[in-house]
């Protein structure tokens, strides 16, 4: 692995991290204030200053006039996180931020291996291949095995 790979998988681990501790924390928000939908707007509005702010730190403000000039599909992307943070927040409390999460990632692998496959949204092509497939059902049977209750 190079330095710069090890980089990248540091940072995109640190991410994983972050997904159940966001779920458990905007879950526990939106509980105590009787709303899943405040709590994550109060989310997305301290994420959209912190995201601002690392723009002006690196200069790069001057990406705002880009904006009116992309394509309308690509801005979907906020309803996607918008439905994945209410959702979460809003089930976790009664599910488990465990179970939640979990299926999350279930949904996420799958998501990954179809966009693979067929390089949806500029990505690389890659061919779902016999490993890949045998992963997904592991990671399947591992969600199956973790909501089985005690025994």
């Amino acid at each position: 692995m190079t330095p710069e790979t090890i980089k990248y998988a540091v940072i995109m681990l640190a991410a994983g991290i972050g997904v159940p501790v966001l779920a458990a924390l905007n879950a526990q928000l939106g509980t105590r204030i009787g709303s899943p939908a405040i709590a994550g707007a109060m989310m997305f509005l301290i994420a959209g200053i912190a995201a601002m702010g690392v723009a002006a730190v690196l200069g790069q403000t001057n990406a705002l006039a880009a904006l009116p000039t992309q394509p309308r599909h690509l801005f979907l992307a906020g309803l996607l996180i918008a439905f994945y943070l209410l959702s979460i927040s809003w089930v976790a409390p009664r599910f488990g931020v465990g179970n939640a999460v979990m299926f999350v990632l279930l949904g996420q692998i799958v998501a990954i291996c179809v966009i693979d496959q067929f390089g949806l949204f500029g990505a690389r092509l890659r061919p779902l291949d016999l490993p890949r497939i045998a992963g997904i059902v592991l990671m399947a049977v591992g969600v199956v095995l973790a909501q089985r209750p005690p025994s």
